[in-house]
């Protein structure tokens, strides 16, 4: 894991063998897993390290996660981009969310491997967890590497993030249609979108774009709409 820790670095990121040890740990279980449920098609080590691990955690170059705010990744997947950010900002309170219960029971068992706290993994759509009290609206961040267009995904996590808090979604290179259809979206559930963030990925040549979605006010109540609505018909 000296790779992850060297380009962690270049981000201003500092891990250390404790933090290196989970990763490792996360890296076997996942491919481990993955022999009998399809969780990631990326396997081969560097591979992981670039395209998951530091992926994830470039985050913390572009927004101030320091401190112990609460976390949702909405459509984690595997775990990513909530783990790998939760081992490499410990303070992080997060909520992991998605509607595959065979994933969260996988989230669970690394948890416990890794000893983590201040985690928690959810089997819940982000449609009707975005409707739940406990849920809505209770979140400084909202985070996701799902693949949807912004529109759809605004749907489904502007719901969760407090006034003042922010949706961050990543996104390859190629975006400024998708943000030109996703303005009303924004405006309509209550955000506004601030000027992308684009980083490379160290060593890759590879581009992310960080699309930051502030909270400026309450969502309507209305949304997110029943499931399956937003990715129909996306808010444009």
């Amino acid at each position: 894991m000296e790779a992850l820790r060297r380009k962690a670095e270049q981000l201003k990121i500092n891990l250390n063998d404790k933090q290196l040890q989970q990763f490792q740990t996360y890296y076997e279980m996942l491919t481990e897993k993955n022999k009998v449920m399809n969780l990631t098609a990326i396997t081969e080590y560097e591979a992981v390290i670039d395209k998951h691990f530091v992926d994830s955690i470039m985050l913390g170059s572009i927004h101030d996660i320091s401190g112990a705010c609460s976390v949702i990744d909405v459509g984690t997947g595997a775990g990513f981009p909530g783990i790998p950010l939760k081992i490499a900002f410990p303070g992080l309170q997060v909520t992991l969310l998605d509607s595959l219960n065979k994933r969260v029971n996988f989230l669970n068992e690394v948890m416990d491997a890794l000893a983590l706290t201040g985690i928690e993994a959810i089997h819940s759509r982000a449609e009707d967890a975005g409707r739940n009290p406990r849920y809505r609206e209770q979140y400084d961040l909202c985070v996701s590497r799902a693949v949807a267009n912004l529109s759809t995904l605004s749907e489904y996590c502007l719901p969760f993030v407090k006034k003042g808090g922010y949706f961050i979604s990543y996104k390859s290179s190629e975006i400024q249609e998708e943000l030109e259809q996703a303005e009303k979206a924004v405006t309509v559930l209550g955000g506004s979108m601030e000027p992308p963030i684009s980083l490379e990925l160290p060593d890759t040549g590879v581009i992310r774009q960080f699309i930051r979605i502030r909270k400026k006010k309450n969502t309507p109540k209305e949304y997110p709409r029943k499931a399956g609505t937003a990715s129909r018909s996306p808010l444009v």
